[in-house]
Order: structure tokens, then sequence, then C-alpha cells
């Protein structure tokens, strides 16, 4: 029971520290109305960072920062500053194919596959801005990533795939060292060899984001928060 009781602690610790200087879920909430859907993960991130601006016009935000302390070449997707306090967040926008209509806008979303690699590059990412507490002692850091696509919230029924220990279906855990099993394929892994080895512990819970109708109008979020050192 102990590590379900860490897991639990450790969720409601980072909802906490998160209000401390904006409140993510609420964020996302309200851009979903104006913003249901997005062109491309790169429309996401716009459209994110501009409506943190207006609703906190003291942060200073800034888009694709290296933070300066950082030797290796790291790039933070939403890079926020004001007085006493810093968070990062990371984006990932994956989709299903979907065509419709919102707002006199027109979206016309791809079929985006590999599964198992978006799976990787989002726990990837929650150790990327894990990384800058050394540095950064009081960051605040966050890991959001948004889909329509099913395959990533609900279970798979096979056991033993290649990428079991980067699941993201409702209720996993992501903790420890995290790499793929041993018969996953060289074109597979090829660029994300090396194991995610994560200090904190993560569950996984979605939220409902938005639904433009359809069979895969529904967008849903997930937010992985990291502890500040």
């Amino acid at each position: 029971m102990m590590p379900t009781l860490k897991v639990t602690r450790h969720v409601f610790l980072h909802e906490e520290l998160c209000k401390q200087m904006i409140d993510v879920n609420e964020t996302l909430r309200t851009l979903a109305p104006t913003r249901p859907v997005f062109h491309s993960e790169a429309d996401f991130q716009h459209a994110l960072a501009w409506h943190i601006h207006n609703r906190h016009p003291e942060l200073k935000v800034r888009l694709e920062y290296r933070p300066a302390r950082i030797d290796r070449k790291v790039y933070i997707d939403i890079w926020l500053e004001r007085e006493g306090g810093l968070y990062a967040i990371e984006l990932k926008y994956k989709t299903r194919r979907l065509s419709t209509f919102v707002h006199g806008e027109s979206f016309d979303l791809l079929n985006q596959s590999a599964h198992d690699c978006a799976r990787y590059d989002v726990c990837k990412d929650v150790s990327r801005v894990e990384s800058l507490s050394p540095s950064y002692p009081g960051v605040i850091g966050c890991v959001v990533f948004l889909t329509n696509d099913p395959g990533y919230w609900h279970r798979s029924s096979r056991d033993g795939t290649v990428d079991a220990n980067f699941r993201l279906h409702e209720g996993a855990v992501l903790s420890g060292t995290l790499s793929w099993k041993d018969h996953a394929s060289p074109g597979t892994t090829r660029g994300r060899d090396d194991p995610i080895i994560l200090s904190s512990a993560y569950a996984v819970r979605w939220m409902d984001y938005s639904d433009v109708g359809g069979s895969s109008g529904r967008f849903r979020s997930l937010i992985l928060a990291t502890q500040p050192s």
C-alpha cells in the first residue's frame, strides 16, 4: 500500500505547488471554449502562451526558452518568470484523423501513429523538466499532453508491449527507470535508446478538454507536474 499512498500525496502536493504560480488545470479549462482544437503542436504552444499572458500579465512569458544554467542543449516550450517564481511547461499534441469546422475555421488533423514513440517522448519531457531542479531549485515544472486519440488514455488489452513501461493509460504510475522491452526493434528505439530515469512518481489522471463532435472530436489532457527541489 505504501507506493499508492506516496503517489497520492505527491499528486496533491503538485497541485498545490502549481497553484502558487498558475493553475494549469484552470488555464486549460478557460482556454478550451475559444480554442477547443489546434492545427499543430506549435499552434497549441502559441495559443496557450498567449492565454497565460492575457490572464497573468505580471508574468514574463517566453517560448522555446533555453535556460542559461543548463549545460546541454535544452529548450523549454513555455518558460514563465516573475519575482520569486519560475515555471517550465513542456507540451505534446498528438492527433487522430479529424476534419471539422470550429468557430468559422476549418481543421484537418492527421492520423499520427507511432504511439510507442510518443509515449516515450512524454516521459522524456518529464525527465527533462526534472533535470532543471539542480540549477533552478525553485522551478515548478509541468508536462501537458493533449490528444483526441483514445489509444493513449485507454489501457491496452495486450501485455508485454515494447512500450509497456511508458504507458499513459488512466491509473498508470510512472516512476523509477523506464526502458523499452528487450524485443523492441531498432527502428522503434532509434534516437530514443536511453532509459528514462524519473526521480519522483507520477499518477496518470486524464481530464476532458473539449468535444468538437464526431467520432474523434473528444480531446483530453494529461498534466504531469514535477516537484521543486
